[in-house]
């Protein structure tokens, strides 16, 4: 049974005025005009009274849902109600309630139940469980707002002084206890997200607000005479740091930095707090009783010897740069270093903080170096010949795999990449080649107006010489010494001749290279003899020294060094050419002129890590098989394939075979073409 005195009360208020009113005439008997007026005036005032009068509430047992219609229909608000919304209710009243007062009467009484009331836009309200109300969107408020009731809500609260971590359990203590309310904190922003009713969140913010406020924070500053203030420092907020779960977190409030220019640290914070931070700091802060602490570091990279007088310099500034700093000329001690090359190590005895700055010195220095893999092709051209690589170039990159594939549209780009390289080579030319380095081998190795000296291939730590020498010792008369029984002695020296290559790679930033180049290729004259009538060999010497930037992987030539070879050629007929006096009626001597020309093929290949050292070992590997196995070779009933399928038939034959078999079958071909 329910019983709702809203609407309903306010017609029996009129029923009674009603009555009232008769019993007025009834009793003022007529009471003529003035009495009625009277009369009249009472029951407007007691009408009026009893349409404006406040809402009173009395349910017994009545069913939830119909509680929360009847305040539908009397604030005229349109409510959503939950299906699992059920229960009935007993609840009533003892005052009059005004409009404010009931709706909160309302919201009071579903939080009791277990429910709460969303509020949505367009005055629209929904009635759920309170397990589902932080997951259904309440709204989200940033200052203060109108809800000062039992509505849900969302605060966001940002701090400005204290940590949103420290005070996040003692707001959840605090809030609900039910499933609707919850505190979070975000530290980035060093925010609180509050939920829960409107009137407990209202209470939450009035307490952070007490206690978000700015305490008396300064800024000390505590200058060491002994100690390093980067470690003190670093031990100093170490010990700040909390170690035991839920205790306060002093290191947010106190923060201890490290000024190294002036040996110096900064304390900020609250008076405490920074009082507790510098009595740890002057305890920390003592002279060292011995005169300095020894240490023995063992290099993983560098030299110990090549250390050690970098080291010594660096030292004697550092100890000057201290005893500036803490105006304290006794507490700088002598530092001494050793270098014990059986174990490649430093020996290092220095008061700490010059131990702390030589450590960190060696840790910059003691580093893995990059290498530079140097490959060189060094090579005589007879002048006026060319370098013809376009064949070579061509169908090295029309390689696949193991196979060898020909393509008849190839023969048209031969002219292009003939002589590219030897154009102008009349004087000291630099270039770049960027095709394959086998492919560029392959072409010189085999024209026959070329000849290779050499190909040295060098690894070389980064701006380290690499130096590659053969060649002979050749016997030099350098002096002669006649006694005066007339014999002569002779002095004898040795003079190399060869070829010498000598480079100093430099890497730059990025992948670029900066290579010194020295290159001496050396050779004694013909007809030039030590005897009584000379007074030494004559050399023949090319020398080139040069410097070049280029990118690893990529190819310089350096060319024209000229050589000019005289030499006298004998045609002659056999055996008549050989008759005296006669003889030279069937022979023919004339002089021949040849120009060799020096050029010098240099490729360097930066080495970071071991897998590129393994690359390259793997890659050369691969090219060595290449050139000296056996070739597998696809023959099909049509054309050459990189591909043995169909009616193909694969030979396994060695290379001067598998030339031999190809140049057969090009000629079947055009046999039977024909």
């Amino acid at each position: 049974m329910a019983d709702f005195a809203g609407r309903s009360n306010i017609i029996f208020y009129y029923y009674n005025s009603f009555l009232f009113y008769f019993i007025c005439i009834f009793i003022n008997g007529g009471g003529g005009k003035s009495g009625r007026v009277l009369v009249t005036l009472v029951f407007v005032i007691y009408t009026s009274n009893a349409y404006s009068s406040d809402f009173s509430v009395k349910f017994n047992d009545a069913d939830i849902k119909e509680f929360i219609n009847t305040v539908s229909k009397s604030l005229n608000k349109t409510i959503i109600i939950d299906p699992k919304v059920q229960g009935l209710i007993s609840v009533r009243s003892y005052e009059r309630l005004d409009k404010e007062k009931y709706y909160q009467f309302f919201l009071n009484v579903l939080d009791v139940h277990g429910f709460t009331v969303l509020e949505m836009p367009n005055n629209i309200l929904k009635v759920i469980p309170s397990k589902r109300a932080k997951s259904s969107a309440p709204p989200i408020l940033m200052k203060d707002d109108i809800f000062n009731g039992d509505e849900l809500i969302n605060r966001i609260i940002p701090l400005k002084y204290i940590s949103a971590k420290n005070v996040t359990p003692l707001l959840r203590q605090l809030n609900d206890n039910t499933d609707s309310g919850s505190v979070a904190h975000y530290e980035p922003t060093n925010s609180l997200l509050i939920t829960g009713r409107a009137g407990t969140v209202k209470r939450l913010v009035e307490i952070i607000s007490e206690f978000d406020r700015e305490g008396e924070s300064s800024v000390d500053m505590y200058k060491l005479a002994y100690a390093s203030a980067t470690e003190v420092t670093k031990l100093v907020t170490e010990l700040l740091r909390p170690n035991v779960a839920g205790k306060q977190d002093t290191a947010q409030m106190v923060k201890v930095v490290a000024d190294e220019r002036t040996n110096s640290i900064l304390i900020s914070g609250d008076p405490a707090s920074r009082k507790s931070a510098e009595s740890m700091i002057k305890k920390l802060d003592k002279e060292q009783i011995s005169h300095g602490n020894t240490k023995v570091i063992y290099l993983k990279y560098a030299k110990a010897e090549k250390l050690l007088d970098v080291l010594n310099g660096v030292s004697v500034s550092i100890k000057d740069e201290k005893k500036k700093v803490s105006h304290i000329s006794n507490t700088i001690k002598k530092s001494m270093i050793k270098a014990d090359d059986q174990t490649n190590s430093l020996i290092i005895t220095a008061s700490p903080n010059v131990m702390y700055d030589l450590e960190k010195v060696i840790e910059k220095l003691d580093i893995r170096r990059a290498q530079v893999l140097v490959e060189a092709i060094i090579v005589e051209a007879q002048d006026g010949e060319g370098i013809n690589l376009g064949i070579q170039w061509d169908t090295k990159q029309k390689k696949v795999g193991g196979f060898i594939s020909y393509n008849k549209s190839n023969l048209g780009n031969i002219q292009n990449g003939v002589t590219s390289i030897a154009n102008g080579i009349s004087g000291l030319t630099t270039g770049f080649y960027r095709g394959n380095w086998s492919g560029l081998f392959t072409a010189l190795a085999t024209n026959s107006s070329n000849e290779i000296l050499a190909t040295p291939s060098i690894v070389t730590l980064d701006n380290m010489d690499a130096e590659f020498s053969v060649g002979q010792e050749v016997p030099v008369l350098s002096s002669q010494q006649t006694t005066s029984t007339d014999k002569v002695y002779n002095t004898i020296s040795r003079q190399s001749v060869g070829i010498m290559l000598k480079v100093k790679p430099q890497i730059n930033k990025g992948d670029s290279v900066l290579l010194e180049i020295r290159q001496e290729v050396s050779s004694v004259a013909e007809n030039s003899n030590v005897d009584k009538d000379n007074i030494g060999s004559t050399f023949n010497k090319r020398v080139v020294n040069n410097a070049v930037l280029v990118k690893s992987g990529e190819t310089v030539v350096v060319g024209g060094l000229l050589d000019k070879k005289v030499s006298n050629v004998i045609n002659k007929i056999p055996l008549l050419g050989d008759i005296p006096i006669i003889g030279n009626l069937f022979r023919q001597k004339k002089e021949k002129i040849e120009k060799r020309n020096l050029i010098l093929f240099i490729k360097p290949t930066i080495i970071r890590e071991s897998d590129d050292y393994l690359s390259t070992t793997s890659e050369k590997s691969k090219t060595f098989n290449e050139k000296n196995n056996d070739w597998n070779l696809c023959i099909s009933e049509n054309d050459m394939s990189s591909r043995c399928n169909g009616n193909n038939i694969l030979f396994n034959l060695d290379k001067k075979t598998s030339k031999e078999l190809i140049s057969i079958i090009n000629d079947m071909r055009d046999f039977y073409k024909k």
